[in-house]
């Protein structure tokens, strides 16, 4: 089991459930819509939240987030120490550095001291595109060994003046590499793990390789706190996480939704209609299965042994709750009639 940190209040490790993460897309100088973005997060089922520091001006409006953010913020800071310092102070409850770029052991310091007085974690981030020029001339190029190479200095430097409230990522984009990597880190490290894939691309591919990736390590029993980077709206990656975790068996509430995928006896237009419940119950929090059947082969037994299900026949479906056959319907009644039931659950 990892160590356990807190990020204003939200535990990482040590058993505690595995909590998602995203991260703003607006300029943090714009507090209100900043603040629009996080209420849209938490709305969707995001845990903490992150924010780029890039001047001074903008930890100062970092500062005015914080206190009025119902989640976590955590400072994202490069190159200039000061702005994590800066951030610490104004509210953070986490500052994320890359001690190899904030200068010299005399910055990593002064930001420890901070930290340490303010009671915030670090995390370490290590990234495959960002690596030490003397450990790519090491190994030629990002490696699993690498990048926990990497990883190990940065923690030497923080324990070595007696830091230890430290979460670690390794992020690459290629997946089978980020994947050895965190494996890796996991055998010999027992700090927890901030997992991701980096750079994933588009909504519908990013989630391809986020899938794998997080979520094949998580089926392993790696990764403590997860964040999908997808290029799309934040909460599309709030979304995504959540699939993950549920598909990971992580997280027993939201709906688990089950669908065919049609063939030649599907006689409603089943695909719209599984599209239409997806999109309805997306922040349904109910621990329930949902069945969308398209036809009489295996439609009614799905159906029956979903907690609530729907079993498509000749331009019309029927309709069973806990096993029971309510009613059957035309097609155009079924999403309202089901979206009803599932509120009565």
């Amino acid at each position: 089991m990892t160590r356990q940190i807190s990020v204003g209040g939200v535990k990482i490790g040590g058993g505690a459930p595995v909590s998602i993460q995203s991260m703003l897309n607006r300029p943090n100088t714009d507090v209100e819509g900043c603040l629009e973005q996080i209420g849209a997060l938490k709305k969707a089922g995001c845990d903490i939240v992150r924010l780029s520091v890039l001047d001074m001006e903008a930890a100062k409006a970092f500062g005015t987030i914080a206190e009025r953010s119902p989640l976590p913020l955590v400072a994202d800071i490069h190159f200039d120490y000061r702005l994590a310092i800066a951030a610490a102070e104004r509210g953070a409850a986490k500052i994320r550095i890359n001690p190899g770029n904030i200068g010299g052991e005399s910055n990593v310091m002064a930001v420890v001291d901070c930290c340490k007085a303010h009671h915030i974690p670090i995390r370490i981030g290590v990234n495959g595109g960002s690596l030490d020029k003397a450990l790519l001339e090491k190994y030629g190029h990002p490696t699993p060994e690498a990048l926990v190479e990497s990883a190990f200095s940065h923690i030497a430097l923080l324990e070595k003046y007696g830091f230890y409230d430290t979460c670690v990522s390794m992020k690459s984009s290629n997946v089978p590499l980020m994947m050895q990597a965190y494996r890796l880190m996991h055998e010999k490290s027992g700090y927890p793990l901030h997992v991701g894939v980096t750079e994933t691309g588009t909504e519908y591919m990013g989630t391809i390789k986020s899938a794998m990736g997080i979520g094949g390590l998580l089926c392993m029993g790696i990764g403590d706190t997860i964040r999908v980077s997808l290029t799309a709206d934040p909460v599309r990656e709030v979304v995504a996480a959540k699939a993950i975790l549920k598909a990971a068996g992580l997280r027993k509430t939201g709906v688990n939704l089950i669908s065919c995928p049609t063939c030649g006896r599907t006689k409603i237009d089943l695909i719209g209609l599984a599209g239409q419940v997806e999109k309805a119950l997306e922040t349904c929090e109910k621990n329930i299965t949902v069945a969308v059947m398209g036809c009489i082969v295996n439609g009614p037994g799905e159906a029956r042994e979903a907690d609530i299900g729907i079993a498509g026949g000749d331009g019309c479906g029927v309709i069973f709750v806990k096993g029971e056959l309510k009613e059957k319907l035309p097609y155009d009644a079924l999403l309202p009639r089901l979206l009803s039931y599932i509120e009565e659950l």
